[in-house]
């Protein structure tokens, strides 16, 4: 039994010999293919707005319903407009802000502002409205100059956008009738006489254009330079506002109205997790992939405005949708078996070659234990051949005795007996060897 449990013990310990360096190339490796192994998707982020009242603000509500269905908690900050909403994104206080197309036009980016900022794509277009109180018609915005505008709050996309179409008119920012009115209250402003025209960028549906497209003595102009625009400003799209669109039987408006319209943007930072920004594209579509006012179906999210670098994992997925395992498995499954695949698939190619060539070198371990045996019987056979000294004779048969005791010690495993056995042949072989050579040199010897 004991003899048993020692082959046993010698086979076990050859075999974690031989398994040793294969243990250390995978542990190696491992490590090495951690290094390229995200790290798990955190479960919180936040997205900066605009004002409660705005479509932004209403887009991030139902962002959150769609990513809390995943584990994840989307917290909406409201903010000034698209300005503010770039600088929490520069500070790093928000992973994901709604920005107006061009505003960057308006950023000051000496010091490399908005360079870790990506582009997931646009989401709707935001009509361009310029309402106005005049008994003339307007059809270009240099037939402003002069009247009190309201052009949107400081720190507002609205603003920057408005600045940078009347200054291409020649009407100057710093004019004291630019009033840094918006939304609503431009609204009553202009109803009032308090103003003679407001710039809106808003959602046919908003309730500011509502209001405003039904309100009497206000119009909205058309852009008969409309073309004009969009090679100035290639952020811009041209629009049309259908007669009769927004009241059949009043035929609001009277006639159809050309429009600019610049884009909602998801802006995010460079360093937002690739899943989470797979979910978001997918969130996108979801809220904003079917038809409306201004667009058809599957037209959004597209990469629009190009200020900003598209994310490459938005570029992957307009290419080819989202990542495959998050078609069909829930979305924390998936995000574990694409961690999980790319660690192990490395260790895999490693360990393939590895352990074919394993089984080889472990009987190359348990046969050195032989063939050291043997390279000794040689020395010793050549040493008696060719220097054969019978005064040595007993010698040389203690030698061989030794050779044969020290094969027997070195606990060869069961599988591989008949090496130690055929070697005990070839001890006998050269000891009978031994035995002739003596019986020559002393004649008459006996055996």
């Amino acid at each position: 039994m004991m003899k048993k449990l020692r082959a046993k013990f010698v086979s076990i310990r050859d075999l974690l010999a031989t398994a040793w360096p294969i243990v250390l190339i995978t542990a190696v490796g491992f490590v090495v293919a951690y290094q390229f192994v995200e790290p798990a998707p955190p479960r919180h982020m936040t997205i900066t707005t605009g004002s409660e009242s705005g479509a932004y603000y209403a887009y991030a509500r139902r962002y959150a319903e769609l990513l809390a269905a995943n584990g994840i908690k989307l917290e909406v900050k409201t903010s000034a407009g698209s300005l503010q909403n770039l600088e929490r994104l520069n500070k790093g206080e928000a992973e994901i802000a709604f920005v107006q197309g061009g505003i960057k036009e308006v950023v000051n980016d000496e010091n490399g502002r908005g360079s870790d900022l990506r582009s997931l794509g646009s989401v709707a277009f935001e009509p361009v409205w310029v309402f106005y109180r005049s008994d003339i018609r307007i059809d270009k915005l240099f037939q402003l100059d002069g009247q009190r505008i309201a052009v949107g709050e400081e720190g507002s996309g609205i603003r920057g956008l408005a600045l940078q179409l009347l200054e291409a008119n020649e009407i100057k920012a710093n004019s004291k009738s630019l009033l840094p009115v918006a939304g609503l209250n431009a609204a009553e402003a202009l109803q009032r006489g308090e103003i003679d025209a407001a710039f809106i960028v808003a959602a046919p549906e908003a309730p500011v254009v509502q209001v405003l497209l039904r309100s009497p003595g206000v119009r909205v102009m058309s852009f008969s330079q409309a073309d004009a625009y969009l090679r100035r400003f290639p952020f811009l799209s041209k629009i049309v506002l259908p007669r009769g669109v927004v009241d059949l039987v009043r035929d609001t408006p009277p006639r159809d109205t050309v429009l600019l319209a610049t884009t909602a943007n998801v802006i995010v930072r460079d360093n937002l997790h690739p899943a989470l920004v797979s979910l978001m594209l997918q969130a996108m579509t979801e809220v904003h992939g079917k038809s409306g006012f201004f667009q058809r179906a599957g037209e959004f999210p597209a990469y629009k405005d190009r200020s900003f670098a598209l994310s490459d994992q938005a570029q992957r997925f307009y290419n080819s949708g989202p990542p495959f395992l998050q078609r069909y498995l829930p979305f924390w499954i998936a995000v574990l078996v694409e961690r999980l695949f790319v660690l192990i698939l490395p260790i895999i190619i490693l360990l393939f070659p590895l352990l074919k060539v394993a089984p080889s070198i472990y009987n190359w371990r348990v046969r050195s234990k032989i063939f050291r045996c043997y390279g000794d019987l040689k020395f010793l056979e050549n040493e008696v051949r060719n220097s054969y000294d019978s005064s040595r004779h007993a010698e040389y048969l203690a030698r061989l005795d030794g050779i044969e005791e020290d094969a027997y010690s070195r606990n060869i495993p069961l599988a591989f007996s008949d090496l130690f056995y055929t070697l005990r042949e070839h001890i006998n072989l050269v000891r009978a060897e031994l035995f002739q050579i003596e019986s020559r040199a002393v004649p008459g010897k006996a055996r």
